[in-house]
């Protein structure tokens, strides 16, 4: 349990997000029309999601699959008869002046997800489930976008954008066991990477396709009613979500030693001035005059369906995680960075597929690879370099054929244009020199040129031995057997 505590009383944080994730459909939830992120505003609208009279909506059926999907990976319970309903309330972008949504028979309840905090000091890896309350379905409002001034008319405007009217969105409304802004922003973050191995969500929150609300209260501890909730609206990252959140336990804290109530009311993050602010008061359900959606029919997903999708779903992050320390014997620091998207985790199958180290092909995608990628803001699809070619590269390092410093000498090469790392090492002879009698040979050599570091090598000055590998490694183009050759410069220095 994580506390908050003031110089009176100690405090429990309770925390809940609900998380809009926008479905990676080609269309939108009732209307076929494009759902391309970008385009010129109200270009891709219709009668059907301004809200024309007499138009009637139809469910794009991939919005129900990936839906039922998202759910399932969720480890929900997929309801077997689930409907739509109208939200009723009254804003300019959204021209119908209600939401088509679900409230309650939602298509997916009671489920899950695992997240882990890792203390940055010891490395301990903590791991803790998160309760999922439900999932639905709904349509996206359209964007206001404020800031405009009309001189003649004396006044300020906004302009509206139905562009993302009608996109399809999945509610997702986690249970209140989130105790701190550090497990909000993980649980953020293990839901984007659940939606993105889907492919039901490409999760970009710099878009819009994934945001979150963020319900907060706190209490003394020990008292078992929760405390006022305040709504923190559209988080956008999962550094403002922690920001907030530490902001908004301080500020109630504050308030409540204070004695001030705490208002139940919807605040804004204000990323300028890093602090929340009051936006309005908070509205009930009641307020919103819920009744079923009369234009659409009740859903019904039958048990051979549900698990055709469910037969579809691909190996998710936290069961990679899990595999990868127990069957290949990775660290969770490892595990983790490369189950944080699922390219870069298939592209570190396959090159183990080859035979090679585990450990050593995960170092090298996880260091090297991955700091060529974010120097070049390149995704791992996007290199030359095969896993293929990647499991060969390791695999001439475990055999001894080459050094590791010839290796990383060839992997800009192989970034860059890709081929085969055997072919590469015989057609510029950089093969690793292993035999004895050919290393001292070039040991013997290098004595011979630095007399003067050789003397004082024997009058004490022992970490001259640094200098003498230096120079072998230079003289050899760093194809000498590192291990042998630190052993026979040993016995060449003291004999």
């Amino acid at each position: 349990m994580t506390t908050a505590t003031s110089t009176k009383t100690e405090y429990e944080v309770i925390i809940g997000l609900e998380t809009h994730c926008q479905l990676k459909t080609k269309t939108k939830i009732f209307s076929p029309v494009s759902t391309e992120f970008g385009a010129p505003p109200n270009e891709n609208i219709s009668p059907i999601c301004l809200g024309y009279p007499g138009v009637l909506p139809v469910l794009n059926e991939k919005v129900l699959e990936y839906a039922v999907k998202a759910g399932l990976a969720l480890n929900c319970e997929i309801a077997p008869y689930s409907k739509f309903d109208r939200k009723q309330y009254f804003y300019p972008d959204l021209p119908k002046n209600y939401q088509i949504s679900q409230y309650d028979l939602p298509i997916a309840t009671n489920g899950w997800l695992e997240i882990e905090i890792v203390d940055k000091q010891t490395g301990e890896v903590t791991r803790k489930r998160i309760g999922i309350t439900r999932a639905h379905m709904e349509e996206d409002a359209g964007k206001l976008v404020h800031g405009g001034s009309d001189r003649l008319a004396g006044s300020t405007y906004s302009l509206v954008d139905f562009n993302r009217a009608g996109v399809p969105l999945l509610e997702i409304v986690s249970e209140p066991d989130l105790r701190s802004g550090v497990e909000a922003a993980e649980y953020a973050r293990e839901l984007r990477r659940i939606m993105r191995y889907l492919g039901v969500s490409d999760g970009n929150m710099q878009e819009g396709s994934l945001r979150c609300d963020v319900n907060i209260s706190v209490r003394p501890v020990g008292q078992k009613e929760f405390g006022v909730k305040v709504e923190i609206k559209n988080m956008n990252s999962f550094n403002a979500i922690q920001k907030a959140i530490e902001y908004e336990i301080e500020r109630q804290i504050q308030a409540l030693e204070a004695g001030k109530p705490i208002i139940q009311e919807t605040r804004l993050w204000e990323e300028n001035n890093q602090r929340t602010s009051s936006m309005r008061s908070k509205e009930g359900s009641s307020d919103y005059r819920y009744f079923p959606e009369p234009d659409l029919p009740p859903i019904e997903v039958s048990v051979s369906q549900r698990e055709k999708w469910r037969a579809e779903l691909p190996e998710l992050p936290a069961q990679k995680r899990h595999r990868y320390e127990e069957e290949l014997g990775l660290s969770p620091y490892d595990a983790r960075v490369l189950t944080d998207d699922r390219t870069i985790a298939e592209y570190f199958e396959a090159a183990i597929a080859t035979g090679a180290n585990p450990k050593l092909v995960a170092n090298w995608v996880t260091q090297d690879i991955s700091a060529y990628l974010n120097n070049n803001k390149l995704n791992i699809t996007d290199i030359p370099l095969t896993p293929a070619a990647l499991g060969e590269l390791v695999q001439l390092i475990e055999s001894e054929t080459i050094s590791g410093k010839i290796a990383k000498d060839l992997l800009p090469e192989l970034l860059t244009k890709g081929g085969s790392p055997k072919a590469i090492i015989e057609s510029k002879g950089l093969s690793q020199i292993s035999d004895p009698q050919a290393i001292a040979e070039i040991i013997e050599a290098v004595l011979k040129e630095h007399p003067n570091e050789l003397a004082a090598f024997k009058g004490g000055k022992t970490k001259l031995k640094g200098f003498f590998v230096g120079q072998v490694m230079k003289k050899s183009g760093g194809r000498v057997d590192p291990k042998l050759t630190n052993q026979i410069l040993t016995e060449k220095l003291e004999s």
